[in-house]
C-alpha cells in the first residue's frame, strides 16, 4: 500500500511538472505573438501616415479630355495638394493675367487689339526700338468658364467658354481688327502699329465656345467653336507653348492653324476623341458657312500614344478656302468702300487650299522634359475662289480693287517648320526652358522670278530662325515671375519688303538690297493664374 501511494505521488509530481512546462511554453508563445503583432501594427500605422502625407494621384476628369486639351495632356496635368478651384456644382471659373515690361530691338507701336499686341518676332514693319508695357509675353491673358456635370451613370455633360484679352487695354483680342486699323498705310509703313492676323476677331468667346458629352469609356464628342488638332499638337509639343514673346509657334499662330492663323480655332466644328489604353485617336470637321465665305470645309485626324515617358502624335488635315489677311492699300480702300459692305471691317486676303502634316514628340526623364516637332504645309490655289465681299472670321469682309488674291500659289508653296526644346526643373518652383525654331519655304514664284532665292519677292525661297530662353519662378501660389529673351532672323523670301531688310517706307523693295532682318526682345513680367 505504501508503495502504491509513493507511485501515485510520483505520477502526480511528473504531471504537475509537465503542465508547468506547457504553461511556460504557452506564455512564451503568447508574449512572442503579442510582440510580433505590436511590431506589425506599428509598421502599418507608419505606412498609413506616409501614404496619407503623399499627394494622391488625381483621376482623369472627363472634362479634361475636352476639345481644347488632348487626353494625354489631361493625364499629366498636376493638381495642387489642396484644391482651391473656383467651382460650384461642377462649373468652374478659371483664367490668367500676364503683364510685364519688354524691350524690342526692332519693333512697332503697341496695338490695343492684336494678339500678341507687339512685334515680338521680327516683322515687315519692325523699325525703331520699343521699350514699355509687355502684355501677354509668357501666355495670353484669358478668362473662361467650363463645366463637367454627370447626367447619367458615368456620362458627363461638358462645356467650355473662353475669351482672350489684352490686359493693358482691357479689349478682347481682335487680330483682323488690328489689321483693319492699318488700312491705307501700306505706302507709309512708319505710321503702322503692330498687327497680327488671328482667329480671335473680337468675338465674345474668341478662343472657345463648345459643349458636348464625355464618357471615360467611349470618349468625348463636342460641337461649336474649338481648337483643331493641329493647334493642340503645337501646344503640347512646344517647350515654350503659348509664350507669344518667345515662341515662334505661339506668335505666328499659323502653325497651329495648318498654314493660316485664322484657322487656329474652328467655327461650326464637330470633334470626337477616344483613348484606348496607351493609344489615342481624334477627328475634327469644320463645316463651311455656305456661299461666299471663309473658311470652307476643313478636316483633321490625329493618332498618338504614350509609352514609358514618351508621347508622340501625328496629325494630318485639309483646309479649303483658308485666308491670310492684310491691310488694304489706299486704292483698295477707295474701291472697297464703293463696292462692298463694311461689316466689322474690310481687309485684303490671300486665299488657298492647304494640306498639312505634323508630328510631335515629348520625352520626360527626371527633372527634364524634351520636346520636338515638324510641320509640312502645302498651299495651292483654291478650288472655290472667293469674290469681293466674302465673309471671313469675326464678321470681317474681303475688299475689292484687287484686294483678294486667289492665284498666289500657281506653283505650290511648301512651308516647313521644325523645332526642338527642353524644360529643366531646377527646383519644384523654378523652371528653365529653351527652344530653337527653324522655318523654310521653297521658291514658288512665277515669271521672271522663277527659282529665286533672294529677297526680291515674298515668293522666293527663304527661312526664319528663332532661339529662345525663359526662366519661370513660381514664387507663390497662383503667381509666378518670369524673364525671357528671343532672337529672331528672317532672310531672303521670308524677309522680302521688311524695313530692316530691302523694304522701303513706301512699301517697295530695294533691288539688290539687304536680304535679312533680325531682332531680339528681352522681357520680364508677372502672371496670375486662377
Amino acid at each position: 500500500m505504501k508503495r502504491t501511494l509513493i507511485s501515485v505521488a510520483a505520477i502526480l509530481a511528473f504531471a504537475s511538472a509537465a503542465h508547468a512546462d506547457e504553461l511556460s511554453d504557452i506564455q512564451a508563445q503568447a508574449k512572442q505573438l503579442r510582440e510580433q503583432m505590436s511590431k506589425r501594427l506599428a509598421d502599418l500605422e507608419r505606412r498609413q501616415k506616409a501614404l496619407e502625407a503623399q499627394q494622391k494621384a488625381p483621376a482623369i476628369n472627363p472634362v479634361d479630355a475636352m476639345a481644347a486639351d488632348l487626353p494625354y495632356k489631361a493625364a499629366v496635368k498636376a493638381k495642387p495638394a489642396e484644391n482651391d478651384d473656383i467651382c460650384i456644382k461642377g462649373i468652374c471659373l478659371y483664367g490668367n493675367i500676364d503683364m510685364g515690361l519688354s524691350y524690342i530691338q526692332h519693333g512697332a507701336p503697341m496695338s490695343a487689339l492684336a494678339n500678341p499686341p507687339l512685334n515680338y518676332l521680327i516683322s515687315k514693319n519692325s523699325n525703331g526700338a520699343y521699350f514699355g508695357a509687355g502684355p501677354n509675353q509668357l501666355t495670353t491673358s484669358f478668362i473662361g468658364l467650363k463645366g463637367n456635370q454627370e447626367i447619367a451613370d458615368n456620362l458627363y455633360a461638358v462645356f467650355n467658354l473662353q475669351t482672350y484679352f489684352d490686359p493693358q487695354s482691357g479689349i478682347t483680342s481682335n487680330g483682323p481688327g488690328s489689321i483693319a486699323q492699318n488700312n491705307g498705310l501700306t505706302t507709309n509703313l512708319a505710321l503702322q502699329n503692330s498687327f497680327q492676323d488671328s482667329s480671335k476677331a473680337g468675338q465674345m468667346f474668341n478662343q472657345a465656345a463648345y459643349f458636348g458629352i464625355s464618357s471615360p469609356t467611349y470618349g468625348t464628342f463636342t460641337m461649336g467653336r474649338q481648337s483643331p488638332l493641329s493647334a493642340d499638337l503645337v501646344t503640347n509639343y512646344d517647350a515654350l507653348a503659348g509664350a507669344n514673346a518667345w515662341s515662334l509657334l505661339a506668335f505666328q499662330g499659323a502653325n497651329g492653324g495648318g498654314g493660316d492663323t485664322e484657322d487656329r480655332v474652328y467655327d461650326n466644328s464637330y470633334q470626337y476623341r477616344v483613348t484606348l489604353g496607351p493609344v489615342r485617336m481624334a477627328a475634327i470637321a469644320q463645316i463651311r458657312n455656305g456661299g461666299n465665305s471663309s473658311t470652307g470645309n476643313a478636316f483633321q485626324g490625329d493618332i498618338g500614344f504614350d509609352y514609358m515617358g514618351l508621347s508622340m502624335d501625328f496629325v494630318g488635315g485639309k483646309i479649303y478656302d483658308a485666308v491670310s489677311t492684310a491691310p488694304l492699300s489706299p486704292a483698295q480702300v477707295a474701291a472697297s468702300i464703293a463696292t462692298v459692305s463694311n461689316g466689322n471691317g474690310i481687309l485684303a486676303g490671300t486665299v488657298s487650299d492647304n494640306t498639312v502634316f505634323q508630328v510631335g514628340a515629348k520625352y520626360v526623364i527626371g527633372p527634364w522634359k524634351l520636346y520636338g516637332g515638324y510641320e509640312n504645309v502645302h498651299f495651292a490655289n483654291p478650288d472655290n475662289p472667293l469674290l469681293p465681299g466674302a465673309f471671313v472670321t469675326g464678321g470681317f469682309i474681303l475688299g475689292a480693287g484687287g484686294a483678294i488674291n486667289n492665284t498666289n500659289f500657281t506653283n505650290e508653296r511648301v512651308l516647313q517648320t521644325a523645332w526642338i526644346g527642353a524644360r529643366y526643373s531646377i527646383t519644384p518652383a523654378l523652371d528653365l526652358s529653351g527652344a530653337y525654331y527653324h522655318e523654310w519655304q521653297n521658291s514658288f514664284a512665277t515669271g521672271a522670278n522663277v527659282g529665286c532665292t533672294d529677297a526680291r519677292a515674298s515668293q522666293c525661297a527663304g527661312s526664319l530662325d528663332a532661339v529662345s530662353l525663359v526662366l519661370d519662378w513660381h514664387f507663390a501660389r497662383h503667381m509666378d515671375a518670369y524673364a525671357g529673351v528671343m532672337w529672331s532672323q528672317a532672310q531672303n523670301g521670308l524677309a522680302s519688303g521688311f524695313l530692316q531688310a530691302n523694304g522701303t517706307n513706301a512699301g517697295a523693295t530695294i533691288v539688290g538690297g539687304p536680304n535679312k532682318a533680325s531682332s531680339y526682345d528681352p522681357g520680364i513680367g508677372l502672371r496670375y493664374q486662377f
